[in-house]
């Protein structure tokens, strides 16, 4: 009787076991550890049991890094990994430093650019006084009062001026040592302060530099 009652024992447990072949006959599809791992079921073939709060720790890291790869960091409070903020107040005072320095640089080096070519148009103005001389010594003297080299002269004149060149020839006016060259005085009862009474030769101004001195006779008061 005892061994009957065992055996209705054993026939009334249910029976478990485990299918371990790798293709489901119902789905089809392949059994594996990487579909587990995506479901968050262990590998039924493995034969093991997770531990207790892995899957939730594996849950919280995957959140916290979709977080932080999802967060915008403001430019002004990116700093570089391991920095402190002094360190990163000096970097950015640095680099405002750093900034004044080439603005300034740019500006000298535009200001010593300007300062070449206006050099550059001076050095060309001096070598053709001589060329000038020779066109004012001709104008004087009748030869260039009509023909094709007066047309020369005139349209020289014009490309000159595009350049500042100005000529020092006025007359009736004070003496200016800064622009004139004395070389006679003539006394004159009707001036009340030293002036320019005649031209000797033609002085040239580019903009404000003078280029050469008026060469002139000066009128002073008669006594």
């Amino acid at each position: 009787m005892a061994e009957n009652g065992n055996e209705e024992e054993r026939q009334s447990e249910p029976v478990n076991f485990r299918d371990n072949r790798k293709v489901d006959p119902e789905t089809g599809k392949v059994r594996g550890a990487a579909a587990d791992a995506g479901s968050g079921n262990p590998d039924p073939a493995a034969g093991e049991t997770p531990a207790a709060g892995q899957g939730a720790d594996a849950d919280a890291l995957a959140q916290a890094e979709e977080i932080l790869n999802g967060a915008e960091v403001p430019a002004g409070e990116s700093v570089a990994q391991g920095t402190t903020s002094q360190e990163a107040e000096e970097l950015k005072n640095d680099l405002l430093r750093l900034q004044a320095e080439y603005v300034n640089y740019r500006k000298r080096v535009e200001r010593d650019r300007a300062v070449a070519g206006e050099m550059a148009v001076i050095g060309v103005l001096n070598s053709l006084l001589p060329v000038l001389d020779d066109i004012d010594a001709a104008r004087q003297h009748g030869d260039l009062a009509d023909g094709p080299f007066a047309a020369i002269a005139t349209k020289l004149d014009g490309v000159l001026k595009t350049y500042g060149l100005t000529r020092i020839e006025e007359t009736g006016v004070e003496f200016d040592p800064n622009i004139h060259e004395a070389l006679m005085q003539q006394p004159d009862a009707e001036v009340e302060v030293d002036s320019v009474s005649q031209i000797l030769r033609l002085g040239y101004k580019s903009g404000d530099r003078v280029l050469r001195a008026a060469q002139v006779v000066v009128a002073v008061p008669a006594e």
